[in-house]
This record gives structure tokens, C-alpha cells and sequence, in this order.
């Protein structure tokens, strides 16, 4: 295959050729293609010597074509029309037939609120559609993006992104305490001292004891533990007397899947962060993409109107 493409021929030559070929001369074949009439006569020159056999003879005052020239008529010019056609003609998108996969770029944050929506939603309007699921963070987001290897994403980022990345803000994140009250003494009002009295659990993407509150602020907690991800925050809590700082959101999924968990108000201000829908530019006309785009969006704002 990389022989036959290798090639030196020119595949425009074939486009004039066929439509000579269906004018029966040079003059109408230019007067088609907006052409020249030397520069039609040279292209088919050009063919010829790549073929290396005769495509026309004389007839008259047109072209008869030889038995080579229709032998490559007959092969060139269902081609051509096909390419045509896809250049023109894209397939549409149908999202009640697509089986598209669709490659979603997600921090672990976001697996709680937005995938199962977002599944729900998929079953109702395009059955067949499929998400492939790939980790990704602020740290790892802009190799994600600039290797193609995603083609949206939904995590927080920071301005070291390829420039041809898209962005629409779709949640501006808070923070909450999470605790088991049977274990974690915090009193009536989470204060200062208490919080920094307790041991903690962070999450580090580092692998480190340094957590968002630490990064922020400049606050040295008892990091007793860190994780890697939000999924084990739960388990790990319950039964315990240590503390997690984590945004609202997974605070929520926490708790609701761990009753005796409950939440306090921090006792400093942490500034949120946005968490940003992304995809390349090169996906921005995909409308099996942009649909799943607009699931998320609509799913962002019935979560931020709860």
C-alpha cells in the first residue's frame, strides 16, 4: 500500500481525464473544469506518460478513447464519484442508530455526578452509543488532549493546554469537610483548632502528603493518609476520627452512599475551582461528540441548580 501511494502520480489527472473522456474533447473538458486548454491538454500528457500507453487518439476534430482509456474510465470514475460523495456528503449523525465510541476524558471527582446521568440520558436518546472511559486530571488533561487520545474531556485544568483546545466552564467547584461524627469530635462548629487537631486524609496526585489545602492556603494538617482517588474516601472514613477536605460534589456521592457520614463548613475560605468541559478543535464539527457535549452541559445544570 505505501508502494502504490508512493507513486509519483498526480490523482487530480485522473479528474481531468474523465471528464475529457466524457466531453470527447479538450476545449469542452476546460470549459468545465475552468481550465485552460493547454493545461488540460498537458495534464492528460502527464497521465499518459504514467500510464504509459495511450488514452486518446485522434477523431476528426475531437478525442476517441483508446481501449487503455477505457479500461481506466471504468475504473477511475466510480472512485472518484465516491470520494466525491464523502467530501460532500458526510454521514449524518443519528443518535437512536450510532454505535460511535465515544472516548471521555474524566477525573475520578466527576465519575459520581455526572456518570450516571449521563448513562441514563445516553439509554433514552442513543441506546447504541458507547463511552470509553479515561482517566485523566489536571496534571495528565494536556497530554490527553494534545495526543488525540480523548475527545472531550470533563476535569479541572489549569492554562497549559494545547492552543487548540476548546473550553466551556461548567461547575465553579467549593469545598466541605467530610466526617463520621460518631468518631470525629468537631463539636457544634468545625473550628480552626479542632481541624487541625485531627489526623486527615488527602488525595494526591503526587503521591505525596501535600493536599489542596496545603497548596492553597499554606496549612500543614496531620496528613495521616493520602489516596490517589476520591473512590475509597468513603470507606476509609467511616469507622474513623480523620477528616477529608474534598469538593461539594463528591462530598454528596459520599455521603449518600454512607449515611452515618455527614458534612461540616469549613473553618477557612478555599477558593473553588472550575471545572471545565474540553475537547480538541479538530472534534468540534463531530456531531456524535457535540451531542454527547450537550448531555453534559444540560446534566451541569441541573446538578448546579441542586
Amino acid at each position: 500500500m505505501n508502494e502504490i501511494y508512493g507513486r509519483d502520480l498526480d490523482l487530480n489527472l485522473l479528474r481531468v481525464f474523465v471528464v475529457v473522456a466524457e466531453s470527447g474533447s479538450v476545449t469542452a473538458a476546460a470549459a468545465r473544469l475552468y481550465l485552460t486548454q493547454p493545461a488540460v491538454s498537458a495534464a492528460i500528457k502527464r497521465l499518459t506518460t504514467a500510464v504509459g500507453a495511450p488514452l486518446f487518439s485522434r477523431s476528426g476534430r475531437g478525442l476517441a478513447i483508446t481501449s487503455r482509456g477505457a479500461r481506466l474510465l471504468t475504473a477511475a470514475r466510480p472512485h472518484l464519484a465516491a470520494l466525491t460523495t464523502a467530501a460532500l456528503s458526510p454521514d449524518r449523525f443519528d443518535p437512536r442508530t450510532s454505535d460511535r465510541v465515544i472516548r471521555l476524558g474524566l477525573s475520578d471527582a466527576s465519575e459520581g455526578w455526572l456518570l450516571p446521568p449521563l448513562l441514563r440520558a445516553l439509554d433514552r436518546e442513543a441506546p447504541r452509543l458507547r463511552l470509553a472511559v479515561i482517566p485523566v486530571q489536571f496534571r495528565t488533561i494536556a497530554e490527553a488532549l494534545a495526543s488525540a487520545r480523548i475527545d472531550l474531556a470533563i476535569t479541572v485544568a489549569d492554562d497549559d493546554l494545547p492552543g487548540d483546545t476548546q473550553r466551556l466552564p461548567l461547575l465553579m467547584g467549593t469545598f466541605v469537610c467530610v466526617f463520621d461524627p460518631r468518631h470525629a469530635d468537631i463539636g457544634n462548629k468545625l473550628t480552626m483548632a479542632r481541624y487541625l487537631a485531627h489526623d486527615h486524609v488527602i488525595v494526591s496526585y503526587n503521591g505525596d502528603l501535600r493536599g489542596v489545602v496545603e497548596d492553597a492556603l499554606g496549612i500543614h494538617r496531620k496528613v495521616r493518609v493520602s489516596v490517589p482517588s476520591f473512590q475509597g474516601l468513603g470507606a476509609i472514613l467511616e469507622g474513623t476520627a480523620l477528616l477529608a477536605t474534598v469538593p461539594t460534589l463528591v462530598a454528596k456521592q459520599i455521603v449518600a452512599g454512607r449515611r452515618r457520614l455527614r458534612t461540616a463548613v469549613l473553618p477557612f475560605s478555599l477558593a473553588g475551582t472550575s471545572l471545565d468541559l474540553l475537547w480538541p478543535a479538530a472534534v468540534d464539527d463531530d456531531e456524535a461528540v457535540r451531542f454527547v457535549r450537550e448531555q453534559v452541559v444540560e446534566i451541569s445544570r441541573r446538578t448546579a441548580a441542586d
